[in-house]
């Protein structure tokens, strides 16, 4: 028999809507990350807050943060002959400037849909063709693919590369909450994403722009937990870090995990869809491994097949109605969006946070959430 999980007991859920603090001005917290938006839309959460309290959803989808033009080049590299790109599911369907990898794969593209990045080195071992892994995460993914870099120089493969869309949560929140006109009162932060990094980097944060950041993980009473923790602080104007989710987060993190990222990857600003470029928020690979950087490998093709103006020009008009970069902002929800529900679904998606299955506009399709 399967025992019950604890974590999700309906008495432990009512008890904590009831326990909930009252706020007499309106808040709204943001969780960070689309695994949070997805249970608590899966579960209703939302709906067991007191009505002052709004939850907002931020850029916590690594698939919707990717930009356009890193994707772009995805599809160019697997327009190429001689080149097969691999790349998660997720990715297949994520709108770029022109097309999607999708598209260019039913047109001929060579496109594998992997589960595991070292398929990817799989893959190289038995092929003449150069394989590009696209590496898309935040950081936990990353010591997933520091070990499959690792595995690649191992093996000596010098037909295997990585374009890299990897990015880091903390300089994310500095960016938003660097905003003057933002509505954040606090945040819930990914319980996995500081199991590997720990959140030393979180505390500067929530002293500087004096707003409290609750680690929690992804069930409901998790959820509610760090969601009345965050309200606790509110209340009481008193902002710091505090770790709801202990038996998956020590402050220090995973040492081993971040050893080997340090070893492959170091930080440097890059582009998010929807935010624009930020300081130091994002992976590439330091000297050591640069040799099996796709973007430095293919720069000659890259730059021939870059898109022009005229490729912005091009897209379908029905994405400049598409809200997706204020919802990643968390400055307005998907049900705001004109085209939400009609004119962009998850079979013909508008914008990236209707694909992923952690974007939040696909969470609020999912779970017919219509209301504000």
């Amino acid at each position: 028999m399967i025992p019950a999980n604890p974590y999700r007991n309906a008495n432990s859920i009512q008890a904590l809507a009831a326990a909930m603090p009252h706020p007499v001005r309106p808040v709204s917290i943001m969780e960070i990350c689309g695994g949070q938006t997805h249970a608590i839309m899966r579960y209703g959460l939302d709906k067991l807050l007191p009505d002052t309290v709004s939850l907002i959803h931020g850029p916590g989808c690594p698939v919707c943060v990717t930009p356009e033009s890193t994707l772009d080049q995805a599809i160019q590299l697997a327009q190429q002959p001689g080149i097969t790109l691999c790349t998660f599911a997720d990715m297949l369907r994520v709108p770029a400037l022109n097309s999607s990898l999708q598209r260019a794969n039913a047109a001929g593209a060579k496109v594998v849909t992997i589960t595991t990045p070292l398929t990817a080195v799989k893959l190289a071992k038995n092929t003449t063709d150069q394989v590009v892994l696209f590496a898309v995460g935040f950081e936990t993914t990353a010591p997933t693919y520091a070990l499959t870099l690792h595995q690649a120089k191992l093996l000596q493969l010098n037909n295997f590369s990585v374009l890299l869309s990897m990015v880091s949560v903390p300089p994310a929140i500095k960016a938003l909450l660097s905003h003057q006109d933002h509505r954040i009162d606090g945040f819930l932060a990914a319980g996995h994403v500081c199991a590997v990094s720990g959140y030393a980097d979180y505390l500067p944060l929530a002293q500087q722009y004096q707003t409290p950041i609750v680690i929690t993980g992804f069930e409901p009473v998790d959820l509610l937990r760090g969601i009345k923790h965050c309200l606790e602080q509110i209340e009481r104007e008193h902002y710091t870090v505090t770790n709801r989710y202990a038996r998956a987060v020590q402050k220090q993190g995973n040492l081993t995990a971040q050893r080997w990222v340090e070893q492959v990857f170091q930080t440097s600003d890059v582009e998010w869809r929807g935010l624009g470029t930020l300081t130091n928020s994002g992976f590439t690979l330091t000297p050591a491994y640069q040799m099996f950087d796709a973007q430095q490998r293919f720069a000659a093709l890259l730059k021939a097949e870059q898109p022009g103006p005229s490729s912005h020009q091009a897209k379908p008009k029905v994405t400049d109605l598409c809200l997706a970069s204020d919802i990643l902002q968390g400055r307005r929800k998907p049900s705001e969006c004109p085209l939400f529900g009609n004119q962009c679904l998850p079979t013909s998606p508008a914008g990236a946070p209707m694909v992923s299955e952690e974007g939040a506009c696909a969470a609020y399709y999912r779970f017919a959430r219509s209301g504000t």
